[in-house]
This record gives structure tokens, C-alpha cells and sequence, in this order.
């Protein structure tokens, strides 16, 4: 199988996906995410199953064929991909709520040389400590008002 093979097997895979999804059928949805992700894998294993019996060699000379303006603009693109992603995902995630912390670790980073790593357990730690506040913030707020708090509530975190 190879990458066009792939090109053109995933698309058919979504399409009935998005049929079953019509229909709310959320097992034939698995079976063509399986599915597909199980042809992704074994065009993978293909390739490095290939590679490593033709040797370094065949596959740098297979490498060194590739035109420059073809190099460069693979360059180029996987220097965009990081800050595309990075885009992306802050059009989903940042919103006026958690812009202060955005900006907040950015500046621990800057200023302070935090590792990234020291930064993301910086951030679950804060959530962690936020969450359990929202929600003594709102047993409380039931308990005021005469409602019935349970005890599952208090033992999320």
C-alpha cells in the first residue's frame, strides 16, 4: 500500500464513518477509526520494513534524488507546522477566562528560564487547586441555599 493507495482509502474510511454517525451507529464509527488508523500502521511498518532491509545506503541515495526546491520547501513547511498547530489550538482553547494564564506563563518562561516541562505541571497544579475551589465554591453555594450536597463531589481530585 502505498501513500497514494492510503490517500485514497482514508477518505472512503471518513465518509462511512460520517454515515454511521448519521445514523448513530457509534460502533461501525470505531470500526472505520480502527480501521484506518490499522492501514496508517501498516503502511508505516511497510516502509521501515523496506528501509531497513534495503539498507542506509539505497535510502540515502533514494534521499539525495529528492530535487532541493522539493527539500527546501519541506523545510520551510515543518518550520510552519509548529506555529500553525500552536494556532490552531489557541483559536479552540483561549478565551477571556484563561488569557491572564497564558500570559502568565509566557512571562515565567521569559523572564524566569522555567523549563516548558516546569511550566505544564505549573499548569495542572494551578487547575487542579482551581477546580476543587469551583466546586467548594459551589457546595457551599448549595448548602446556603437548602439544597442536598453529596460527598461524591468533594472527591473528584
Amino acid at each position: 500500500m502505498n501513500n497514494s493507495g492510503l490517500g485514497l482509502f482514508l477518505p472512503v474510511l471518513s465518509h462511512k464513518a460520517d454515515k454511521y454517525a448519521e445514523e448513530g451507529n457509534t460502533r461501525g464509527i470505531e470500526a472505520m477509526h480502527l480501521i484506518g488508523g490499522f492501514g496508517l500502521s501498516l503502511m508505516l511498518a511497510i516502509i521501515v520494513a523496506v528501509s531497513f532491509f534495503a539498507g542506509s545506503d539505497a535510502i540515502k541515495h533514494i534521499l539525495n534524488a529528492i530535487p532541493d526546491f522539493v527539500q527546501n520547501g519541506l523545510q520551510i513547511a515543518t518550520g510552519i507546522l509548529p506555529a500553525l498547530g500552536f494556532a490552531m489550538l489557541a483559536r479552540l482553547l483561549i478565551n477571556k477566562k484563561v488569557v491572564p494564564y497564558f500570559f502568565l506563563g509566557f512571562l515565567i518562561v521569559a523572564y524566569l528560564k522555567v523549563p516548558i516541562t516546569g511550566i505544564a505541571l505549573l499548569g495542572a497544579i494551578v487547575s487542579v487547586i482551581m477546580v476543587n475551589i469551583m466546586n467548594n465554591q459551589k457546595v457551599n453555594l448549595a448548602a446556603n441555599q437548602g439544597g442536598v450536597v453529596s460527598d461524591d463531589d468533594d472527591e473528584d481530585f
